[in-house]
């Protein structure tokens, strides 16, 4: 676990960028000096608005706002926190609001976790869109055709396997990384050939992930 950690934790405080996570690692860069010109670099002490108008300046700047037309007649799904639509015979793509996250850095952290856990269902940032006057992340990810149930138990299982700890309903901890994967229930992850398929993931860094 020590070198997972390590190597997580060099891809959240790394400058560098990483392969296909490029712009992903972009705005997580620019974030995370954001919050770091405030009073605590871990628990940034600024309004989330504050963030998004900053975050909004940052995007035009480096030509990341998506301007194609989400067209309603490609929805799939809707949640809480995003909107889902087909893209083309082998993608969909998402628009996130963030609402599941303080900070929109710890949104893009959750990114960028995803993408080293499960590169299968990586997530490609395509740009932000302003949608019903507020600030939403779009990005890509691979179709996952389902073949099966999703059986709870198993999950549980590969989590366990991995160090990750059921302590509440579908919310898992890993105690020795510092962090915390929710939100596991079966739409989440989808099963082909009994393979498991992580598709929407929430990640959260704890204060055990900060010590190295």
């Amino acid at each position: 676990m020590i070198n997972i950690k390590n190597e997580i934790r060099h891809l959240i405080f790394s400058n560098g960028s990483f392969g296909q996570t490029n712009d992903l690692k972009k705005i997580q860069n620019f974030l995370r000096g954001y919050a770091e010109t405030s009073v605590n670099a871990k628990k940034p002490k600024f309004l989330k608005s504050e963030e998004a108008l900053a975050l909004m300046h940052f995007a035009e700047k480096e030509n990341l706002i998506y301007l194609d037309e989400i067209s309603e007649d490609q929805f799939i799904s809707a949640g809480a926190e995003q909107r889902v639509y087909h893209y083309d015979g082998f993608s969909i793509i998402k628009t996130n609001s963030g609402v599941f996250y303080e900070y929109w850095l710890d949104y893009f952290n959750s990114l960028l976790i995803h993408n080293y856990f499960f590169p299968t269902t990586k997530y490609d940032f395509l740009g932000f869109k302003i949608i019903n006057d507020d600030l939403h992340a779009v990005v890509k990810q691979e179709f996952i055709i389902t073949n099966g149930n999703t059986d709870l138990s198993k999950v549980k299982k590969f989590l366990l396997f991995n160090g990750f700890e059921n302590n509440r309903n579908n919310d898992y901890i890993n105690k020795s990384l510092g962090i915390i994967f929710e939100d596991l229930h079966d739409e989440n992850v989808l099963v082909n050939d009994d393979v498991l398929f992580f598709i929407d993931t929430v990640f959260y860094l704890t204060e055990t992930f900060y010590i190295a």
